[in-house]
């Protein structure tokens, strides 16, 4: 099963990390806030979950693909 980023946009400051770690799955809007792009798949699973435990916020989260 894949797995989804969600944001926590309140916590979110916008420093743009994710998107470095991960630009598979997250780009940045034009003020630099995370745009989720897609599903992690297994391939980027541990990737992912490496920058949820970097976010400076704590405004990420890993879930389950709906």
């Amino acid at each position: 099963m894949s797995k989804q980023i969600r944001v926590d946009w309140p916590s979110c400051k916008g420093r743009g990390i994710c998107h470095e770690m991960l630009p598979e799955a997250i780009a940045l809007d034009e003020w630099g806030y995370p745009l989720v792009t897609g599903d992690v798949d297994e391939d980027t699973l541990g990737l992912a979950r490496e920058t949820v435990k970097a976010c400076p916020t704590l405004a990420l989260r890993l879930v389950d693909a709906r």
